[in-house]
């Protein structure tokens, strides 16, 4: 039995199979070949197998997310069979006498390169599709097409770290527990555990070796452990364990259709952090009041290309209706930093983190901008939907802001299209600017939404991706706790709600001061809405009130 020890994201027991997440090879190598007619037939039936496995994942997507979303399957597989393109890779085999995959490869960045530098914003559009049929070619012709998640059971997902872009392709129901050589307790593989309520461990070092691939593994999410090749004891043990929890996860469904009261009478709204449609289920599982925060730049991590007017309408619209009523605050697209999206052609930044992000690529692409709150304010005539918009730091954000929503609502009363008038505006209070000068960008917003993770990260100079930092990250500083309680304050002072959407809204530690401070909503991973609803419920705000805020 070998035991690893990392630092715990998510408590809980997962035993099964371990699985690595596989990633295709690097850099494709350049080779010389002598017989290039049978290089181009080996193209042709690589681009032949990449079309057929396109037109399977239509099907799927058709099913799963509707027509409308699943075409660019069907737009990938015309471009496979583009006569330019397909010309372009067989001339460079003939003439240079160059291996498949490197002609490939090589073609495919000329063509996106070409494609990214025209004006018309379609046609830059297509150059990250054409990158990804020629990744999908060469990953046939290299033998490296089974990349990511490959099995047919659930697993014990192991890597040395996830993008958010790989988080989001994964079946989720093929996960029972990721494990990772590095990492954040920020991270998004932390995030989706929790979202997910499957047990996570990051940080288990280099003793997390792919030689443990297909062995027997126990994940104790709670104190960070993980046990490869248990044995006899070690495995009763834990299966004993585990169920133990799924008793008190059984004992937690008692509370669902309860009140979020304290004992002293003080009410505060319990609603759930998502990342796209898929997770209503949970939202609903788990008797969520509505959603404190849909990440809608996951519409655009999932995707090929810019989603569309209508396919962002068309999630939003659904979220909204499925809600039946319920508040569904969808925050505006949130990229950059760690949240990478190669259509996008973001620059490389030294210091990402604190670059060109979130609303500042909103408010200087306002094409993109306009396309989603036109999607937003249609999607709102079917539900209670609440716009907010991430990385504020200046009132004249804010008012720029509006005057671009007042430039789409003139749109849609000319088009005659209808939405809600009072759809409220918010602001996430994430920068110590905005918590600062809360009092007045109070004036100009319906509610503000504490993001605690870019907040501590700002507050305390901590980088929170950065794994090397974790001693150094400070999620109780009393600086910050100042900032939320200033936020709070001139929020109550202004009539406006104010409620927090960051991870630290699920720290049961926390909860008293949250309270104390009269935070009117936490948002907070599905799995965590239950365990909160106890923790309110058996507090007396009154008994900790003066305490609490003397800490502050």
């Amino acid at each position: 039995m070998v035991t690893l020890q990392g630092k715990g994201v998510f408590g809980g027991i997962a035993i099964g199979e371990i699985a690595f997440y596989k990633r295709a090879e690097g850099q494709v190598q350049r080779k010389r070949v002598e017989d290039t007619s049978s290089e181009i037939q080996r193209f042709e039936s690589a681009k032949d197998k990449a079309i057929e496995q396109l037109g399977e994942l239509y099907d799927k997507a058709v099913q799963e997310v509707g027509e409308g979303n699943a075409m660019i399957f069907q737009v990938h597989q015309m471009m496979l069979d583009d006569l330019d393109y397909v010309e372009a890779i067989t001339n460079m085999i003939t003439t240079q006498q160059v291996n498949a995959e490197y002609a490939v490869a090589a073609t495919g960045d000329n063509f996106s390169q070409m494609f990214a530098s025209m004006d018309d914003e379609y046609m830059r559009g297509r150059a990250a599709d054409v990158k990804d049929i020629s990744e999908r070619v060469v990953s046939i012709l290299s033998g490296n097409e089974n990349s990511g998640l490959v099995t047919d059971k659930p697993v014990i997902l192991a890597a040395d770290d996830l993008a958010p872009s790989e988080t989001v392709q994964l079946e989720k129901d093929k996960v029972l527990s990721f494990i990772t050589q590095g990492g954040s307790t920020n991270s998004h593989t932390a995030i989706l555990a929790r979202t997910m309520n499957i047990p996570a461990i990051i940080g288990a070092g280099s003793g997390l070796s792919e030689e443990y691939e297909g062995k027997l593994g126990i994940v104790d999410g709670a104190e960070g452990l993980i046990y490869v090749d248990p044995d006899e004891e070690t495995l009763t043990k834990y299966q004993e364990k585990q169920k133990e929890y799924q008793g008190k996860q059984e004992l937690l469904q008692q509370l669902k259709g309860e009140e979020n009261i304290t004992l002293d009478g003080q009410k505060i709204k319990v609603y759930a952090n998502i990342g796209n449609a898929s997770d209503i289920g949970a939202v609903m599982q788990n008797d969520a009041g509505g959603i404190g925060l849909f990440r809608s730049e996951f519409l655009y991590l999932e995707s090929d290309n810019y989603p569309t007017e209508e396919e962002q309408f068309k999630v939003y619209r659904y979220v909204a209706e499925t809600m039946a009523g319920k508040m569904v605050v969808i925050r505006t697209l949130d990229i950059g930093a760690d949240k990478q999206i190669d259509y996008f052609n973001l620059p490389k930044e030294e210091n990402p983190a604190l670059g060109y992000r979130a609303i500042r690529i909103c408010l200087t692409q306002h094409d993109i901008f306009k396309t989603q709150l036109r999607a937003l304010f249609r999607a709102s005539a079917f539900g209670n939907i609440a716009i907010m918009f991430p990385m504020i730091v200046a009132v004249e954000e804010v008012l720029e802001i509006k005057e671009i929503v007042a430039e789409v609502k003139a749109e849609l009363d000319e088009a005659g299209i209808p939405y809600n008038k009072d759809t409220q505006l918010g602001i996430m209070i994430e920068t110590p600017a905005a918590a600062i000068i809360s009092d007045e960008l109070a004036r100009e917003v319906d509610f503000f939404s504490v993001g605690t993770n870019d907040l501590t990260q700002y507050t305390t100079a901590v980088d929170r991706q950065n794994a090397n930092l974790d001693k150094f990250y400070y999620p109780h500083h009393k600086a910050l706790l100042r900032l939320i309680k200033m936020a709070a304050d001139n929020a109550h002072k202004n009539g406006i709600w104010i409620g927090i959407c960051g991870e630290l809204g699920a720290d049961m530690e926390l909860t008293e001061t949250f309270l104390s401070m009269g935070i009117d909503e936490l948002s907070v991973s599905p799995a965590c809405i239950l365990p909160l609803r106890k923790k309110i419920r058996d507090t007396d705000v009154s008994k900790v009130r003066d305490v609490r805020l003397g800490e502050v």
